[in-house]
């Protein structure tokens, strides 16, 4: 891949691991795969940042931290790629794994339970019971399709990494080749 464009924007480790908050985890942030671009640990890094990214509330960098640091993958990009889901990508991404999971629990409602619950105010037992059942029947598809859709994301990205990765440096090979064969 081209190294030089992307070091041109990920830190450099040695500046990373003299901040003082990041100075404290001691030797946890010093094996190279951490902070090297080879295709093992980016295709990694990338696949932890597309599995953290769907984790809810504001701790997708902090998941992603706890998944590249153990697994020795490389950590900027895992952080960067969990910036995939924002404000903008957030509901498309639930309603995708809603629906993801709908299709693996095998739920045979259509669309999402919004407008199966009313409140029936002279019976609050009742309504109580058919609002759990309401949360339930639209928890437990989202509860597996999150997860499901997490990971097929990351296997996706893993692989996707991979395979371009592998493909650049074959042609880079080929144009070198066919660089050595022109007559000087």
């Amino acid at each position: 891949m081209p190294r030089k464009y992307f070091r041109r924007y990920l830190p450099d480790a040695a500046t990373v691991r003299e901040h003082p908050w990041i100075g404290r985890f001691g030797s946890l942030l010093h094996h190279p795969n951490l902070w090297h671009l080879n295709r093992s640990s980016v295709a990694g890094g990338v696949a932890i940042g597309l599995f953290s990214g769907l984790v809810p509330g504001p701790l997708q960098m902090l998941t992603a931290l706890l998944l590249a640091v153990p697994l020795k993958k490389n950590l900027p990009v895992a952080l960067l790629t969990t910036l995939y889901t924002n404000p903008f990508t957030i509901v498309p991404l639930y309603v995708v794994a809603y629906a993801y999971g709908r299709l693996l629990v095998g739920s045979s409602a259509g669309g999402i339970p919004l407008a199966h619950f009313e409140m029936d105010w002279t019976d609050w037992i009742g309504s109580a019971h058919a609002l759990l059942d309401w949360m339930l029947a639209l928890g437990k598809p989202l509860a597996v399709g999150l997860p499901a859709l997490a990971l097929t994301l990351a296997a996706l990205g893993y692989f996707s990494v991979q395979i371009g990765w592998r493909a650049y440096v074959i042609l880079a090979w080929r144009a070198r080749a066919r660089r050595r064969r022109r007559p000087a």
